[in-house]
C-alpha cells in the first residue's frame, strides 16, 4: 500500500491555468488561447476557469474583446487560494475538514491532536506561495535561467527553490 498526498488533476492544472494568468496580469485572454498555451483541453480549461471565476480568482469579461483577467494582483493571490477554490479547504483528514464527531475512532485517536498541526503546516507552507513566485520560478528548460529574476520580493523559501539550495543555506 503506497499512501501518496497529491493534488488532484483540477487543482494541479488550476495552479498551471493561473501561473500562466500571472505570467501576463495585464492581458484579458480567451479560453481557447489558455488551453492552447497551456496544453490542455480546452473543455477542461473552460471548466477550470469558470470555477476560478466563482472562486473570486478570476475576472470574465464578455463580448468580442472579452476573455479573463486576474481579480487581484499576483502578489496577492497564493496556491492555496486556488486550490481552495478549486477543492474546498485543504484537509488532510475527515476530523480536519469536518470536525468532531466525523470519525468512528475519533475518541481513542491519538493522532488527532497532531493532524491539525500538520493540515496548518501544510496549508501555511501553500499560503506562503503566490502566484507571482510561481509565475518567476520557471526552470531553465522552459526558456528562463534559474535564479534570472532574483531581487524580485520573492520569499526566502521560493528564492531558494528557484535557486536550487536549501533554506538558510549559505550562498558562495
Amino acid at each position: 500500500m503506497n499512501g501518496v498526498i497529491r493534488l488532484s488533476k483540477l487543482a494541479d492544472y488550476g495552479i498551471v491555468i493561473m501561473t500562466h494568468m500571472a505570467r501576463g496580469p495585464e492581458r484579458q485572454q480567451t479560453a481557447p488561447e489558455i488551453a492552447a498555451q497551456t496544453n490542455l483541453p480546452l473543455p477542461m480549461a473552460s471548466k477550470i476557469l469558470k470555477a476560478l471565476v466563482h472562486g473570486g480568482l478570476l475576472v470574465s469579461y464578455r463580448g468580442v474583446k472579452g476573455g479573463y483577467g486576474l481579480a487581484r494582483s499576483a502578489q496577492d493571490i497564493s496556491v492555496a487560494d486556488v486550490i481552495v477554490a478549486l477543492e474546498g479547504p485543504i484537509a488532510l483528514t475527515a476530523c480536519i475538514e469536518h470536525g468532531p464527531g466525523e470519525c468512528d475512532i475519533e475518541a481513542l485517536c491519538p493522532a488527532r491532536a497532531n493532524w491539525q498541526r500538520i493540515n496548518d503546516a501544510i496549508r501555511d507552507a501553500l499560503d506562503g506561495i503566490t502566484l507571482l513566485e510561481m509565475a518567476q520560478a520557471v526552470p531553465a528548460a522552459f526558456g528562463v535561467p534559474m535564479g534570472a529574476v532574483a531581487g524580485d520580493g520573492r520569499s526566502p523559501q521560493a528564492t531558494a527553490l528557484v535557486e536550487g539550495r536549501a533554506v538558510g543555506a549559505e550562498v558562495k
